[in-house]
């Protein structure tokens, strides 16, 4: 093979960004700033002062602003229809954000457009692009590098048009001595084979390089994308690539995806690498279309041992794995956390029409901090999950994975989501836990079995199962469910096309368990849960998040099998 290696006791950077030099002390709307030159129309998002992501001038400092509502001629819209102004709430926007731009959050994704025009009387605001999707009351929103918003230590805005960067420095940062550095490459490596000729970029190792400063920016007529970020390139980007390898390499300071292997991508390793401070995901493998030839075909790769996290910064509904029209892949020994949006996905066929997203693993990783970070940022999208699968997928495995602290914004925070059509998918031996909307969630799909799960403390419910059908749903067996709050289902459960049985059920500070609807007894004379108790599983400190359970836990006689997470990262 080829390998590219850091030298001993050496972290070589391949970098795609620019010194930024020559700064001055200066004042901006009478506040004191320094300042630097640049090319003129350069145009960038990010900047990092000595190693450290800067944020650009931002309204407000912290937080989010609030949509109010459209106006009327744009009220009827159908939801995936994109809005070009919207009404604000009085005193949230000032005219002095023209060109400024706007970061809007709409169900799972986000639309970043420049203001055109701002009416402190009608309280309009006029976009330059449509948004994805049509905005709602209360959706969020901030706004973005207008010179009136530079107004705090760590802050910079660029004026692209003159070709100058103003900033305020940290406390402490001496600016004649800083290393500032910005984007000025979209991708750093690509790796180009030519699959369907059978020509293949293979055995290739990159072993401990670092790989930072790319930035990605939308096309003219794009304000997003309609899922998960899926237009954004990896910053490191490879197709036709065969038995290579990543291993122990950082992808950091990044405004897109860090790695990508799109068509024809097969036999690849992903070990031990770290993926930070990211604009958008972590790992991207396959593609949204099926491809018929099968040496286009993206299958049999590895991600393992990594460390993917911080992520979705700039575009907010990117994922830390995607996995997309690609089957048999692994992905096991993963610590992912800090994203916005969704922690893994698997999938990209909505419904039950023809995919190739099977045979799938997804086993010993740990995934928290979903749609909020542990700062407390956040949520600010919904309609998300620890895991989100799509698609029919025979083969695919979920088992023995930890996945907590998974929360949505106006709706739909899970753990496990097997969203439109996931079919044949085997959820086991699991723990999930503090999610607002539930520990499992089935919109809708057919004959997955759900077994030997720890679903606990669901802020607003615990299972949900969305849509019925005239077929199996899915099978409930032998797992333990705990909460102290909300409902016990949720959704549409009328049509009984599931089968619940051999569960353990417990909500803290007792009273009677509302089973859809319907009270132990009538659910029982349903067919549901006959086996199935309502006791306390005597794990072993719930107020710790210890839900090992003590060898008394009646969990056992109905035959469910202790977790066993060793493998899990930290565990």
């Amino acid at each position: 093979p080829i390998v590219y290696e850091a030298y001993d006791g050496e972290e070589p950077i391949i970098s795609g960004g620019r010194r930024i030099e020559g700064w001055r002390k200066t004042t901006l709307n009478g506040r004191e700033v320094w300042a630097a030159e640049i090319e003129r129309g350069w145009a960038f998002r990010e900047i990092w002062v000595n190693g450290e992501r800067r944020r650009r001038a931002r309204h407000p400092n912290r937080g989010y602003l609030k949509v109010e509502g459209l106006p009327e001629d744009l009220a009827d819209l159908p939801w995936n229809r994109g809005v070009d102004r919207f009404i604000f709430h009085e005193g949230d926007l000032r005219a002095g954000m023209k060109g400024a731009e706007l970061v809007a959050m709409c169900r799972w994704i986000e639309s970043r457009t420049p203001i055109l025009e701002v009416d402190e009387g009608t309280r309009t605001v006029k976009l330059g692009k449509r948004t994805v999707f049509k905005l709602d009351p209360n959706d969020l929103y901030y706004v973005e590098n207008a010179p009136e918003l530079l107004d705090q230590p760590g802050e910079w805005y660029l004026d692209a048009e003159e070709g100058v960067i103003y900033y305020i420095p940290m406390p402490g940062e001496d600016m004649e001595k800083a290393e500032v550095i910005a984007p000025a490459l979209a991708q750093l490596v690509r790796l180009e084979g030519r699959p369907e000729e059978g020509r293949y970029v293979e055995h290739v190792i990159f072993r401990g390089l670092t790989f930072s400063h790319a930035e990605w920016d939308l096309p003219p007529d794009r304000s997003g994308f309609n899922q998960a970020a899926v237009g954004v390139p990896g910053a490191v980007y490879g197709e036709g690539v065969r038995r290579c390898a990543f291993e122990g390499c950082r992808f950091v300071r990044l405004g897109t995806y860090a790695l990508e292997l799109s068509r024809g991508c097969k036999f690849n390793r992903i070990e031990g690498c770290e993926m930070g401070d990211l604009g958008a995901g972590g790992v991207k493998i396959g593609e949204t279309v099926i491809r018929e030839d099968e040496k286009e075909r993206t299958h049999d790769n590895l991600i393992a041992s990594c460390h993917i996290h911080d992520g979705g910064l700039i575009f907010h509904s990117a994922v830390g794995i995607w996995i997309g029209q690609s089957y048999n892949n692994r992905i096991v020994r993963n610590l992912i956390h800090d994203f916005y949006y969704t922690g893994i996905s698997i999938g990209w066929t909505w419904g039950y029409g023809r995919a190739l997203a099977k045979g799938n693993v997804v086993a010993l990783n740990l995934v928290h901090h979903i749609g909020i970070k542990s700062d407390g940022d956040g949520p600010i999208l919904s309609d998300m999950g620890g895991i989100y699968t799509l698609g029919v997928q025979p083969g695919t495995e979920i088992r023995r994975n930890i996945f907590h602290d998974v929360a949505g914004y106006k709706y739909g925070g899970w753990g496990i989501y097997l969203d439109e059509g996931s079919s044949f998918i085997l959820v086991e031996g699991n723990l999930v836990y503090n999610t607002t909307h539930g520990g499992f969630h089935q919109h809708y799909g057919r004959e997955n079995i759900v077994r030997n799960n720890i679903f606990a403390l669901g802020r607003d419910a615990q299972i949900q199962r969305s849509r019925p059908e005239d077929h199996i749903s899915f099978i409930f067996e032998r797992n333990i469910v705990y909460w102290r709050e909300g409902k016990l289902f949720a959704g549409n459960l009328r049509d009984l096309n599931f089968r619940f049985d051999h569960n353990l059920y417990w909500r803290e500070g007792g009273g009677e368990i509302d089973f859809a609807g319907m009270n132990l007894e009538e659910w029982r004379k349903a067919g549901m849960d006959p086996h199935s108790l309502i006791a306390d599983p005597e794990f072993a400190s719930p107020y710790r998040l210890d839900f090992r359970l003590r060898r008394s836990s009646p969990a056992f006689k109905l035959g469910f099998k202790p977790l066993d997470l060793r493998g899990v990262p930290g565990m």
